[in-house]
């Protein structure tokens, strides 16, 4: 487009905003296929960039539903009930006030030197 001439969508155009955006695809690369600048692209077509991943995002959702609801995919239903009902998987964490007993570090006899020496630091000797 040349500078100083107004821009005008065409329903084709908005159809295929709608349904880019609607798939994930970026908005600079949206601008890209339709050939306008991203700016121009979030002034002229605001309404088909955020209908385009709300129908979406509606779409996935009510698929994932049936999925979940006729029995047809227990991830789903887990999924549902994580994201929408609150489930959460339980991690019981212990705290205590006493520092954790020190865990006995085996003794390998060795004739690596480095190792010898690794050992004798963890046994607490240097």
């Amino acid at each position: 487009m040349a500078q100083g001439i107004a821009f005008r969508a065409t329903d084709e155009q908005r159809r295929t905003v709608k349904t880019m955006a609607g798939f994930g695809v970026p908005q600079e690369d949206i601008a890209k296929h339709i050939e306008i600048d991203p700016k121009t692209l979030r002034l002229h077509f605001r309404r088909e960039l955020d209908a385009g991943v709300l129908e979406a995002n509606a779409k996935v959702a009510q698929a994932l539903f049936h999925m979940a609801t006729q029995g047809k995919n227990v991830a789903a239903a887990i999924f549902r009930l994580k994201a929408r009902a609150g489930w959460r998987e339980k991690q019981e964490i212990e705290l205590s006030t006493e520092p954790a007993e020190p865990k006995p570090v085996e003794s390998i006899v060795t004739t690596d030197p480095i190792e010898r020496v690794y050992q004798r630091i963890m046994r607490g000797e240097d």
